[in-house]
């Protein structure tokens, strides 16, 4: 049977729709340990099958505590913001020891990610003014939080401009588009949902406009900084004259040191937020416990014999029986993907992903361990 819900994960794969179970009954679990270790001080690994009366599930947990000296928690990609590789291939760049695939994506075209990403290194690289904000983030005193964001982008000679997205997969509809390095080389009209009239791009180098042009470029290399307009934001960018001096300033409210986005939160103040206890798929999924100070990232497999998947409620209600008193849901489905340092001590991916193997995504949250450093 198959679920009628909009899409829950990035790939769209319509759900099963899991058996109608009265709640009396959901509380019996059988509920066995496969493996539990320690990756590095501070972070614990745990894998157990479970089987309810819906059918079995395979769970993967990382506990990360954030008071542990030398761990730290970052958002990750492989180096452009529209680029995708698997996780495991975006966490070796900072030689992480752990970590989970991260934010929904434009996976049927530009590869970007929705939402808000914020690398503690190199900053604010991608986010929108509203509609995909939901985010878990680290505050600018080291303590994790889940809440909502919001990315402000201003030109300083022109306030009364708005700017709708920062690196986005497509810029709103009547809205302006920010573009930089990195994004990576430029994507054409992929940016304005194919809309080729009453489009604008303006170029700015150095804080000069350079070009002023109703075509939009494609593949090629973004020097400086590069708006573009749809509609009423394509009018208000003809202002903008070559020539002109324009300071264009992208900026997170709150400053957190880093951020990344998923499309729901699951637990907020411990209470459950989702409703959809009907389709079921693979899972990933971030939390928080306030009384341990750890961060809960857990994968539940799905679309196997062996793991059937997991409703939102169910994967609510699981991250309260963890601990968790806020929580967030990242993408899932085949790009549900756990990585972490085994006890040989290599690093691998630990879980099943549902399509056979890595699916390459956007952006990765990653855990990284350098011994004798402070911690967050």
């Amino acid at each position: 049977m198959i679920g009628t819900h909009k899409p829950q994960t990035s790939d769209g794969v319509p759900g099963r729709v899991a058996r109608d179970v009265s709640p009396s009954f959901r509380a019996f679990r059988d509920t066995s340990m496969r493996a539990h270790w320690d990756v590095v001080p501070g972070v614990t690994a745990t894998i157990w099958d479970q089987l309810d009366s819906r059918g079995p599930i395979r769970a993967h947990l990382l506990a990360i505590d954030m008071q542990a000296p030398g761990v730290s928690i970052d958002y990750a990609n492989d180096g452009a913001v529209k680029r995708t590789s698997p996780v495991m291939k975006i966490l070796a760049r900072d030689g992480a020891i752990a970590g989970v695939n991260g934010d929904f994506f434009d996976i049927g075209d530009t590869g970007a990610p929705l939402g808000i990403g914020r690398d503690r290194q190199r900053g604010l690289l991608n986010g929108r003014e509203e509609g995909w904000n939901s985010a878990f983030y680290i505050r600018r005193n080291g303590s994790p939080d889940i809440g909502a964001l919001t990315v402000r982008t201003t030109i300083a000679q022109h306030p009364n401009i708005d700017i709708t997205n920062v690196n986005s997969p497509e810029v709103r509809l009547g809205g302006i588009g920010l573009y930089t390095r990195a994004w990576g080389s430029t994507s054409g009209y992929r940016i304005t949902g194919g809309q080729t009239k009453q489009v604008r791009m303006v170029r700015v180098e150095r804080g000069v406009v350079v070009r002023n042009s109703v075509k939009l470029p494609s593949n090629t290399t973004i020097r400086g900084q590069m708006l573009v307009g749809r509609g009423p934001g394509a009018t208000a960018l003809a202002k903008l004259k070559r020539g002109a001096k324009v300071t264009v300033k992208p900026r997170l409210l709150g400053a957190p040191r880093m951020a990344i986005t998923g499309n729901k939160f699951l637990v907020r103040d411990g209470l459950i937020e989702v409703v959809d206890d009907r389709e079921m798929h693979p899972r990933t999924a971030i939390g928080i416990d306030r009384d341990t100070h750890e961060v809960l990232l857990l994968v539940v497999d799905g679309r196997q014999s062996f793991s059937r998947g997991y409703t939102m409620v169910e994967l609510a209600n699981l991250m309260i029986d963890l601990g968790a008193d806020e929580s967030l849901n990242l993408d899932g489905g085949g790009s549900s993907t756990m990585v972490a340092k085994r006890p040989t001590g290599s690093v691998g991916v630990i879980n099943s992903p549902s399509d056979g193997f890595q699916r390459s995504v956007a952006n990765a949250v990653e855990v990284t361990y350098t011994p004798g450093a402070a911690g967050n």
